[in-house]
């Protein structure tokens, strides 16, 4: 795919009929990407491509490797090509500081990241809180006329999805509904990752006095992200789990659902 976004393929369309129509129709792409640290293999992740070094960041963040823009020396793509000999920009290597340790790549990864990972809420949040670098988040007031905006000033940035109907997306917002940094990609985690990764190689670490909206629900590995990245309120247009309220009131953390058509739900504040 060489880094495209989007693609076209050959659909048929059903109306109300029953009457069937070719046409043809844009998806979003989904291609795997290889994160390498220091040469070595370290996670595959399913994405959009586009925004890939901020993925990379980002991702390396919610780890707990790395929570300073000096402690990534380089993002580099690896050399690869598919069968048209088109570089395929699936591989990525993360170079890091010489002062920063690299994850263990002979273990799993980090266990808390897994909605399905079949062991208690607790152990979960105290996983992350020992790995969050900026501890517990300071809290942030912002207005609920600025919470209730937030869905439709998302919904307006999202070009990817406007083409193809099928990405997540989320959005970095200042407490007075500035929008600061807006990503999409088919997984709801990538494109909070490609977020924080954007801030850290922006130097913006911890994202004090911010709000994230995301397009989907608020599930227990978002609230985690948000906390590792020191972002004090996430809101969703959806509901959020049981383990995503748990995590956020032991973060400290402002958490909303069903914000949509000007009301929300505070389920930890």
């Amino acid at each position: 795919m060489s880094g495209r976004r989007t693609t076209r393929a050959r659909v048929t369309r059903i109306d109300v009929d029953g009457v069937a129509s070719s046409n043809e129709d844009q998806l979003a792409v989904e291609e795997p990407l290889e994160v390498r640290v220091n040469g070595k293999s370290f996670s595959v992740t399913m994405r959009t491509p586009g925004d890939d070094f901020d993925l990379v960041a980002g991702f390396l963040v919610s780890e707990g490797v790395v929570w300073a823009q000096e402690q990534i020396a380089s993002l580099r793509y690896c050399s690869g090509v598919d069968e048209a000999g088109l570089q395929t920009f699936n591989v990525i290597d993360a170079q890091l500081s010489a002062d920063t340790a690299p994850p263990d790549v002979s273990l799993e990864r980090h266990i808390y990241t897994s909605s399905s990972c079949g062991i208690c809420g607790t152990a979960s949040i105290d996983a992350v809180h020992k790995a969050a670098h900026f501890g517990q988040v300071e809290p942030v007031s912002i207005d609920h006329s600025v919470v209730a905006g937030l869905p439709d000033a998302l919904r307006e940035q999202q070009r990817v999805f406007d083409r193809t109907g099928g990405t997540h997306a989320a959005g970095l917002f200042t407490a007075s509904g500035e929008l600061l940094c807006l990503r999409e990609d088919v997984g709801r985690h990538n494109a909070v990752d490609k977020v924080v990764g954007w801030a850290l190689r922006e130097g913006r670490l911890p994202l004090r006095s911010t709000v994230l909206q995301v397009s989907g629900r608020a599930s227990f590995e978002l609230v985690q992200k948000a906390h590792m990245a020191g972002i004090p309120a996430l809101s969703s247009v959806s509901a959020p789990s049981s383990l995503a309220v748990e995590h956020a009131l032991s973060a400290g953390m402002t958490l909303v659902g069903f914000n949509r058509d000007g009301r929300f739900t505070v389920f930890a504040a």
